[in-house]
């Protein structure tokens, strides 16, 4: 509570010295990034085109994170993620993708490579981000966040192949960890879609 306090007497202080709008905005975004602290909306990342991606734009939306790879005999689970996506998109649901290059070398395109293959083949329009390590020494910030309970408060975690899915709520809390054989449109992840 002392934290917060001092998050928002010090905002007060600031946006009132802030030279401009643009000042106040990023500084109002720190402040909220702080404060969600302990969810996936904390993070801001790089997506497949070079722009930042906020999570805490996310915020009240149930989100799937999935990392993704081209050369993969689960690839075309592309197809279903789509699908799931364009079905729920409008009901606060996001899948957001994470190219990564962890298992047996199955995702060795660049961002562009991988985007376009992703457009060509299986016409991907939901949220991909710039490839990642998914584990190892330099595992990406958010999937320490997805595979550390001191980081998430759920559970501890591996990534053990492409394409295992994480479950994010409304909150930014993660909530369940689905393999990756289990397909995108299962009935567990369409009820948690779903429900209310």
């Amino acid at each position: 509570m002392k934290k917060i306090l001092f998050l928002f007497i010090t905002a007060s202080l600031i946006f009132g010295c802030a030279e401009s709008p643009k000042d106040k905005l990023a500084f109002r975004k720190a402040i909220q990034h702080e404060l969600s602290k302990g969810t996936i909306h904390q993070y801001f990342v790089k997506d497949i085109n070079g722009n930042k991606f906020d999570f805490f734009d996310l915020k009240g939306k149930k989100i799937m994170i999935v990392n993704t790879a081209s050369k993969c005999g689960l690839t075309p689970q592309y197809k279903l993620l789509e699908e799931v996506y364009e079905k729920y998109k409008d009901s606060g649901f996001v899948v957001v993708g994470f190219p990564a290059n962890n298992f047996l070398w199955q995702e060795p395109g660049t961002d562009q490579e991988i985007s376009a293959f992703c457009k060509q083949n299986y016409g991907v329009t939901f949220p991909m981000m710039s490839k990642v390590s998914v584990k190892g020494k330099n595992m990406h910030e958010v999937y320490k966040f997805l595979t550390r309970k001191s980081k998430n408060g759920f559970k501890d975690s591996k990534v053990s192949w492409n394409f295992q899915k994480y479950l994010i709520d409304e909150k930014g809390k993660l909530v369940n960890v689905i393999s990756p054989k289990t397909l995108p449109n299962d009935k567990v992840i369409i009820d948690w879609i779903t429900k209310k």
